[in-house]
């Protein structure tokens, strides 16, 4: 595994056992990736319990709870789609904070509006009293498939990383 994602996958799983929260994660262009890099850390299962590889848009639809208007009207790797990925995956998986990825890793599957390297990540956050927040992020990689991914793991959980480090008190 790549050191600097080791080193953000264990930063991650610092700042989550200080807050009490869990992780979790919606994978659809990384196919598990991200949650290899969580729990690749010694302890992980202290704020991590599950993830859902959504590689398919029924997945998307009949688990994660994504609109199937939002993915005719947008396609998977949208905006609106990987924002409700993540709150799909918060809600279902019973976390606290939650990654959603969804993209073009290539070689093949690219297109001029969305080409190879076309990466959609949506985050969510919030529990019990606070209400759900997410954002996402458009981020264009290069690379091969395996770049392209492994960029994408990096960048997910760098926003969760900064998510989470926002919510600490000291």
């Amino acid at each position: 595994m790549d050191s600097e994602i080791q080193q953000l996958a264990e930063q991650l799983g610092e700042v989550l056992l200080d807050l009490g929260w869990k992780a979790t994660a919606a994978e659809s262009c990384t196919g598990g990736a991200i949650a290899a890099a969580m729990t690749s850390v010694a302890g992980a299962s202290a704020w991590f319990d599950g993830s859902v590889v959504s590689y398919a848009d029924r997945i998307k639809r009949d688990f994660l709870g994504v609109d199937q208007r939002d993915l005719d009207t947008f396609g998977a790797v949208s905006e609106a789609v990987v924002r409700q990925m993540a709150v799909g995956a918060l809600n279902r998986l019973d976390a606290n904070l939650s990654v959603a990825v969804s993209g073009i890793a290539g070689p093949d599957g690219g297109s001029d509006e969305k080409p190879v390297g076309t990466v959609w990540i949506g985050w969510a956050h919030g529990k019990g009293q606070e209400p759900v927040q997410a954002d996402a992020r458009l981020l264009q990689f290069d690379g091969d498939r395996a770049q392209i991914q492994l960029q994408t793991v990096r960048e997910a959980l760098t926003g969760m990383l900064a998510i989470a480090s926002s919510h600490c008190k000291t």
